[in-house]
């Protein structure tokens, strides 16, 4: 069974993956091997597939390393819950496909207590309790069940939320003139989440 595996506030990435590990002074094949390795060295030989990591706020803060949020994947941990996350390493996870879900548990929450995380609700039940977690926009749940924006992009043939062949377009912003039924070309849109400007 699924346990969690609860950290405090501040977890940077040079905690999750220290620098000295990275793909490029290892390997890609033994990233795997090195999350919270000094942080938490027996993470590495206790953590399952499944496994959900809840954390105080500003969970990822420090460099930008994608490889940090990839290790996470390669293990298998299947969500991280935590107030806040860097905005960086929550964008990073989001293009690799590694749900992250902003509540705050870790007073709520054992260590290493079994657990069971229901992605339909969405829900974290474990012995005692079940709690609600917040429902992600429909392109966020598509990006996660397709593995990543890469992932995405491959099945769709467009980043999530872009106009493509007849999908639904955005309003134009001022000054810019729409196209054909009302929308704008994409160059007019305005920032919605999940795209850059």
């Amino acid at each position: 069974m699924a346990t969690i595996w609860l950290f405090g506030a501040n977890i940077d990435t040079d905690q999750i993956v220290p620098g000295r590990y990275a793909p490029y002074m290892t390997s890609e094949a033994e990233l795997g091997k090195y999350p919270f390795i000094e942080a938490r060295p027996e993470f590495r030989e206790q953590v399952r597939p499944g496994d959900v990591i809840v954390a105080g706020p500003n969970f990822g803060c420090g460099s930008s390393r994608e490889y940090a949020p990839r290790a996470l994947v390669a293990v298998g941990i299947a969500a991280i819950i935590a107030p806040s996350f860097a905005r960086i390493f929550y964008r990073n996870a989001l293009n690799l496909g590694l749900r992250l879900f902003v509540a705050d548990l870790a007073q709520s929450v054992r260590d290493r207590e079994p657990v069971t995380l229901d992605l339909a609700r969405p829900a974290l039940t474990t012995h005692d309790e079940t709690f609600a977690l917040p429902t992600p926009p429909d392109w966020v749940r598509q990006t996660w069940e397709e593995g990543g924006i890469i992932g995405y992009y491959h099945r769709h043939g467009h980043l999530p939320l872009v106009e493509s062949r007849g999908a639904a377009c955005c309003a134009p912003t001022a000054g810019c003139a729409p196209a054909a039924a009302g929308c704008a070309p994409a160059a007019c849109c305005a920032p919605t989440v999940g795209r850059e400007p």
